[in-house]
């Protein structure tokens, strides 16, 4: 079977198999200052803090939504359908805000004392998902006394780690 391209045949009529181009090396491209300043926004703590705190708050929603619908009332048989559905509503209701409040309140924490963290120590690495993680934990269930901060801060602190290996953002 003859090739139909030209550039693949030789004088006397059989394929030669032509080496394949290398890639064009992509010239350097110098950001422009609207992305320039967009960077500057993002890198500010503050920014990124809060803007964690919504994107949590938005996740606490969801799953509040979601385990909200899922709780069944106790008294199922003697209540009509409309209260159920009433029943689940106000389930959903309750879950969400709390979720809501929890995820924020974690991701506006962990997302501040990271970037902190980032910014004192002049490196991105695990270490500071460490104690950012350690900060979270601590702070969140301080609450409970100082063996609950203690127990809070290392399990947020590994769990962390964990996370950050399974996402593989250092290495």
């Amino acid at each position: 079977m003859a090739s139909s391209n030209p550039e693949t045949e030789s004088n006397n009529g059989s394929s030669i198999a032509k080496e394949p181009e290398k890639p064009q090396i992509e010239a350097f491209r110098m950001p422009t200052m609207e992305e320039m300043r967009a960077q500057e926004v993002w890198n500010n703590c503050a920014v990124r803090s809060v803007a964690s705190g919504v994107m949590g708050g938005g996740l606490g929603l969801m799953m509040g939504m979601f385990l909200g619908a899922l709780d069944n009332p106790i008294m199922q048989e003697e209540m009509t359908g409309r209260q159920q559905f009433m029943y689940t509503m106000r389930q959903m209701g309750q879950r969400s805000w709390s979720s809501a409040k929890a995820f924020a309140v974690m991701g506006l924490i962990f997302s501040a004392a990271e970037c902190v963290v980032e910014k004192a120590r002049a490196k991105h690495d695990t270490t500071n998902t460490v104690v950012a993680g350690c900060v979270t934990g601590g702070t969140i269930s301080a609450k409970g006394g100082p063996k609950a901060a203690c127990a809070g801060c290392a399990g947020f602190a590994a769990f962390s780690v964990l996370i950050e290996k399974f996402l593989d953002r250092h290495t």
